[in-house]
C-alpha cells in the first residue's frame, strides 16, 4: 500500500491535509493569529550553567574520554552491547512490537504523537486487549499494566481518532489501563478558540516515541500509524533486558502522564487531582509544576546511576571484562516546560567534534536551528547530512497549499547549501537527498565516527529533528549510545550505510532541475512558517 501522501508528524505542518494528504482548505490566514510566536527568534548557542568537567575515574569505566562529560549532566546507564539491537525496517518495528506485547507480563508503556485508525493499528490494539485479558484470567490481581501517552490535539482530531481506538480497552480494563493526553500550555485562550483543529498541533505537541515492554524498550522516531509500519522509513533501536533504561523511560512517561489530561471511559478528560490545568490554569504555574515533576525523574535517575557506577568502579568485580561495554544517555527536551537538556548536550557534542572526525546527520525535515547550523558550518569535522528528497516528503503530490510544503524544504536546503558554498566548505559539508519509490522518509539522528575509525562509536536516536520545533515547541526524547562493542558498532555502520545508499549527493545543478523549482510565494512564506516545521 502506497502512503506517499500520508500526513506525517507536525514538522511538515500536517494540519494542512487529512490523513490521506487531501487538502482541507487554505489556512495561511491563520498565521496572522500567531503574530507573537512568529516574532520569536532562534537564539544563539546556549551553554551549560556549570563548566563541564571530566567525569574522572568514577563513572567513566569503559567510556571513551571523548564523551565522559555526558555523565555529569544526564543519567548514564551501562549496558551490554549485545543487548542493543538496531531494527532496520517499518515491518520489523511493527512485528517486534506485536511480539513484545504478546509476551509482556508486567508493563506495556507506549508514548507517541498519535495512534492511527487503520487496520494495522487496530491489530496492535487487539494484541493489547489479548495481553490484558490473559493477565486478568491468570490472576485475581492482574499484574499487567498498560500506559499510553499521546498528544491531545493530534489524538483528538476527527470523529474516529486515537481516543476512540483506545476507549474499548479503557472501558473493559479500567484498573489496568491509563491513557494520558498531553496538551501544550502554549495553546490557550483566544489562540485555542480561533486556530483551526488541523492547525493547532503546530503550536506544540507530545512528540516522544517510546515503546516499552517489561524491561525492554524501543526508542524511535516512528509513530503508531500504518505508514510507519509499512513504507515510511525511520530509525528504531531495541534495548533488550536493560532494566535501568526501561525503568527510566517508564518513569519519564509516567511523569509526563501525570501532567497530562486523563482519558476517561466516557471519552471525557480531566487532570490529576492537584495538578494545574495546561490551558485553563496559569501558564507559569503549570510549566513550573510540570518541570518539577519531570526533572525529579531525571535527577533521581542521574544520582542513582552515579552512585551505582561509583560502586561498580570501587568494587571492580562482578562484571566480566567487556560485558558492559556500552553507555546509554537519555536526553530530554521540553522547552515549553523549561527543560533543555537535549539541546545543551547536542550543542556540546557538535562543538566538541574532532577536526578529522566524521558526522553523518539525518533529518526527514531539514530545518536546522540557527545554533546547530552555525556549529555545523563552523566546525572542522566532516559532515554528511541526509534529508528527504521532495518525492519522499509526506506531502509530495498533495493538493492546494499542502503541496507546496516539499518546495519549502527545498528552499531551506538551497539556502543552507548556498551558505556552504559561500564559505568554501563543499569539501567538508555534504548534503544528500534520500530517494525511494513509493516510500516516505522520517529518519533522524546522527552517527559519529572518530578520526581513523571505520565504524561509529556514538549515535543519537529518538524523536528530535534538529529543527526549531524540536528545540522550542515540542516534548522530545532521544538517547545517545556510546559503545566500544564492535558488533554494535557494525550494526550502526550498516544502518547508516543502508540509508545513505539510497541517496544522491546535492550539487549546484540539483537546484536547477525543474522539479526543484520553488515559486516566489513559497519563498516569501517560508521564513514566516519555518518555526512551525
Amino acid at each position: 500500500m502506497s502512503t506517499v501522501n500520508a500526513s506525517p508528524c507536525p514538522y511538515s505542518v500536517s494540519c494542512l491535509t487529512d490523513g490521506t494528504g487531501e487538502n482541507k482548505g487554505p489556512v495561511v490566514s491563520s498565521v496572522l493569529l500567531l503574530a507573537p510566536l512568529l516574532a520569536e527568534t532562534d537564539p544563539k548557542p546556549c551553554s551549560f550553567a556549570k563548566p563541564l568537567r571530566s567525569a574522572g575515574a568514577h563513572g567513566a569505566h569503559g567510556l571513551s574520554s571523548h564523551f565522559q562529560w555526558m555523565a555529569e549532566h544526564v543519567p548514564a546507564f551501562r549496558v551490554p552491547g549485545t543487548h542493543v539491537h538496531i531494527l532496520t525496517s517499518p515491518d520489523q518495528f511493527y512485528q517486534t512490537m506485536k511480539a513484545r506485547i504478546k509476551t509482556a507480563q508486567r508493563r506495556v508503556v507506549m508514548a507517541s504523537l498519535y495512534l492511527g485508525t487503520g487496520q494495522l493499528e487496530q491489530e496492535l490494539v487487539d494484541f493489547l486487549e489479548e495481553a490484558l485479558q490473559r493477565s486478568q484470567e491468570s490472576s485475581r490481581s492482574p499484574e499487567l499494566r498498560v500506559s499510553v501517552l499521546l498528544d491531545y490535539t493530534r489524538g483528538s482530531r476527527g470523529q474516529i481518532n486515537s481516543r476512540t481506538m483506545l476507549l474499548p480497552l479503557l472501558k473493559r480494563f479500567t484498573s489496568q489501563m491509563r491513557v494520558s493526553l498531553y496538551h501544550t500550555p502554549d495553546l490557550r485562550g483566544l489562540l485555542r478558540l480561533l486556530v483551526p483543529q488541523r492547525f493547532n498541533e503546530t503550536i506544540g505537541v507530545q512528540h516522544i516515541k517510546v515503546y516499552l515492554f517489561d524491561d525492554s524498550v524501543i526508542i524511535s522516531g516512528a509513530n503508531l500509524s500504518d505508514s510507519y509500519f509499512t513504507n515510511r522509513q525511520d530509525r528504531y533501536v531495541l534495548l533488550e533486558n536493560c532494566k535501568g533504561v526501561a525503568d527510566f523511560f517508564c518513569d519519564l512517561v509516567e511523569a509526563v502522564g501525570d501532567v497530562s489530561l486523563q482519558l476517561q471511559p466516557d471519552d471525557s478528560v480531566h487532570m490529576e487531582e492537584g495538578m494545574v490545568h495546561p490551558y485553563k490554569g496559569n501558564r507559569q504555574e503549570f510549566s513550573a509544576a510540570a518541570k518539577k515533576r519531570i526533572m525529579e525523574v531525571v535527577n533521581t535517575a542521574q544520582a542513582r546511576q552515579q552512585m551505582l557506577n561509583w560502586s561498580e568502579e570501587s568494587e571492580d568485580e562482578g562484571v566480566s571484562e567487556g560485558e558492559d561495554d556500552t553507555w546509554v544517555f537519555p536526553l530530554v527536551q521540553m522547552k515549553p516546560l523549561g527543560i533543555s537538556v537535549d539541546e545543551q548536550v547536542t550543542q556540546r557534542l557538535l562543538t566538541d567534534v574532532a577536526p578529522d572526525s566524521t558526522v553523518f546527520l539525518t533529518s526527514g525535515y531539514f530545518n536546522l536551528t540557527r545554533a546547530y547550523m552555525q556549529l555545523v558550518l563552523g566546525a572542522g569535522a566532516s559532515y554528511r547530512i541526509l534529508t528527504a528528497s521532495p518525492e519522499v516528503n509526506g506531502f509530495f503530490g498533495a493538493k492546494g497549499v499542502a503541496g507546496a510544503i516539499p518546495a519549502a524544504y527545498v528552499h531551506i536546503a538551497r539556502q543552507f547549501y548556498n551558505q556552504v558554498c559561500q564559505l568554501g566548505q563543499q569539501q567538508r559539508v555534504h548534503l544528500h537527498e534520500y530517494h525511494r519509490s513509493q516510500w516516505t522518509f522520517h529518519a533522524k539522528g546522527l552517527w559519529y565516527y572518530l578520526q581513523g575509525q571505520p565504524r561509529p562509536c556514538l549515535t543519537l536516536i529518538g524523536s528530535p529533528n534538529f529543527g526549531y520545533r524540536s528545540v522550542h515547541r515540542d516534548l522530545e526524547a532521544q538517547i545517545a549510545i556510546v559503545t566500544e562493542n564492535e558488533e554494535l558498532q557494525s550494526q550502526l555502520q550498516e544502518e547508516q550505510q543502508m540509508l545513505y545508499q539510497r541517496s544522491s549527493e546535492v550539487s549546484p545543478s540539483t537546484f536547477d532541475r525543474p522539479d526543484r523549482y520553488v515559486k516566489l510565494w513559497v519563498k516569501l512564506v517560508t521564513p514566516l512558517i519555518k518555526n512551525f516545521f
